[in-house]
């Protein structure tokens, strides 16, 4: 399925694509909001505007690539700050003190 019109990157070069795509996969997947982006970008020296990377992230606006990697620090420090998604725990990482209890939802002989 193609991207919507306004998600395509076809007026970018090449690398300015991929580096715009691979940001936007980032934040989508971390659910972090663009204003948030913007604000941490602003914050660590970048030196473009809300409305001109709202642009960018929307395929309508070229960024030089030090502003680009700028958004992209920022979406990595905001990243980085997140909660650790749960892990599987390994078989002497599972304390021993006590059964353990079913989640909710769920039947207890699963």
């Amino acid at each position: 399925m193609a991207e919507p019109e306004r998600k395509r990157c076809e007026g970018l070069p090449l690398q300015e694509q991929l580096q715009l795509k691979g940001l936007r996969k980032a934040l989508a997947s971390a659910g972090i909001p663009e204003e948030d982006l913007w604000l941490r970008y602003f914050s660590i020296g970048g030196m473009v505007g809300e409305y001109e990377v709202d642009a960018y992230l929307q395929s309508l606006h070229s960024l030089p690539a030090l502003q680009r990697d700028l958004l992209a620090h920022a979406a990595n420090e905001l990243i980085d700050e997140l909660p650790a998604p749960p892990r599987a725990p390994y078989n002497e990482q599972v304390p021993l003190s006590g059964p353990v209890q079913p989640r909710e939802g769920r039947q207890q002989g699963l």
